[in-house]
């Protein structure tokens, strides 16, 4: 998290991927170039993106298609594969899908640390609002009836500046690592693509930590630690280079009270006014969510995850009972792998926030952004400060929403995992992610970025 030894920067290069999302195994490139030509792309040419070099005057659609010109039948696979769909109310599936991406979705170079994922996980986001069971495709072993590749989608339609597009969002492509050299990943965006369009869905969304053609937006993860001990006895952090153990512990201790005036934890009363409140900070970003009160009663409030084991939300009311401000993480542990004293460290993600401090705002304002950054530093520190409560090792924000006007100041270190957004069939200009784009360092001076939209 901080300048240090060669053995700190290996962890943390190591540790990096953890943040990405990433599935391919390929070397990370530079964020800001690509790693080869397009035409080495063996699968990515042939399908409706932008090519790198491709100068982006009008936005839009790159091919027109109707349900009639789609593929009725599946893509043929290995016969000794079969394509099935996963059944999330069946334990035997959820159970094949956490094995399946436990072992083999992403960890860090050591094996050290996984995601520790859970049936309210999965639950929470693969079954929001009108999701599908045919977008759940998974691949298995004819002879054994094994899990080996699966790839999710869920709506998420988008609004990119001022177009509302009908969209869905791809997330959790894994592949067996065995099975790695098979080409099946190309083979599952083909097929999750085909059951999309027969529901007249053209535009995914989707995030890699690897460079493909061509990234939309490129953000940063930064990484706060609120229990620096166990990080450190977990191998997660290093000891920096003129620092002690006790220096590290005072730099990163927090409060354990909030104190924002009003705060509480969120109700299911509360859901329409933070959709209002959603639905009109939006307008501050390039590309967005779209998000009907379900939605946000789902994605924000967590419906049937109220106990909160996955998503935690929080309002301020102010004297006359009106809701001026919302935010919210999810929570997506790591298990810790041959450590005798830990087992599993306490990851918290930021997610969306809204205020009536920004809203009507200009970012451009320099009077109105000292403003909100004043308001987002007091909401992420009592939400850091309620994570910690509940025993959370490490609070991790990307570059994107506003994000950069509190970063440096709560004591975010820049990680090296990079996120890089992209949309399939569609052209955009390129998008602001919260990040210098020669130096890739978090924006400062009050800029912040145009991406609105936070992917899992």
């Amino acid at each position: 998290m901080s300048d240090g030894n060669s053995k700190e920067q290996q962890a943390k290069k190591s540790l990096a991927d953890l943040f990405k999302q990433m599935v391919v195994d390929e070397k990370e490139p530079s964020p800001a170039e690509p790693p080869k030509s397009m035409d080495e792309y063996k699968f990515w040419k042939t399908q409706p993106v932008p090519r790198f070099d491709e100068e982006i005057e009008k936005e839009g659609p790159i091919t027109i298609q109707t349900v009639d010109d789609v593929r009725k039948e599946p893509y043929p696979i290995h016969s000794s594969f079969e394509w099935v769909l996963l059944d999330l109310e069946s334990e035997h599936d959820l159970d094949q899908l956490h094995e399946l991406l436990y072992d083999h979705y992403v960890e860090d170079h050591d094996a050290v640390f996984r995601f520790a994922y859970s049936k309210d996980f999965f639950n929470w986001a693969l079954k929001p609002p009108g999701w599908k069971k045919e977008w759940h495709l998974g691949v298995r072993v004819k002879e054994t009836g094994k899990l080996v590749a699966f790839i999710g989608g869920v709506p998420g339609d988008l609004t990119i500046r001022n177009n509302d597009i009908k969209s869905v969002e791809i997330n959790f492509l894994c592949v067996h690592k065995q099975l790695r050299s098979k080409r099946l990943a190309p083979l599952l965006i083909k097929e999750i693509t085909r059951r999309v369009n027969l529901h007249n869905i053209w535009q995914a969304l989707y995030t890699s930590g690897t460079v493909l053609p061509k990234p939309l937006s490129t953000c940063r993860y930064g990484h706060r630690p609120l229990n620096w001990t166990k990080l450190y006895e977990c191998g997660f952090s290093s000891l920096p280079m003129g620092e002690t153990k006790a220096s590290m512990v005072a730099k990163t201790t927090i409060s354990n009270q909030t104190k924002t005036s009003g705060w509480r934890k969120m109700e299911e009363k509360d859901v329409e006014d933070v959709y209002k409140l959603y639905d009109a900070w939006k307008s501050r970003y390039e590309i967005t969510q779209i998000m009907t009160i379900e939605d946000i009663k789902h994605w924000i409030y967590g419906g049937d995850n109220q106990d909160g084991k996955v998503i935690h939300a929080y309002i301020v009311e102010d004297e006359n009972n009106k809701i001026t401000d919302f935010i919210s993480y999810y929570v997506l542990p790591f298990s810790v792998l041959e450590n005798p004293k830990h087992k599993e460290l306490g990851i918290a993600y930021l997610y969306y926030y809204a205020s009536e401090a920004g809203i009507g705002k200009s970012p451009n304002d320099a009077e109105s952004q000292e403003l909100l950054k004043k308001r987002l530093k007091s909401l992420v520190n009592d939400a850091m400060v309620e994570a910690k409560n509940q025993k959370i090792d490490v609070f991790n924000a990307l570059s994107s929403q506003d994000n950069t006007l509190f970063l440096d100041d709560l004591k975010f270190g820049a990680g090296d995992g990079f996120l890089h957004y992209y949309l399939f069939n569609y052209k955009a200009a390129h998008i602001s992610g919260g990040i210098d784009s020669k130096t890739n360092e978090f924006l400062d001076n009050n800029k912040v970025s145009s991406v609105g939209v936070v992917m899992l």
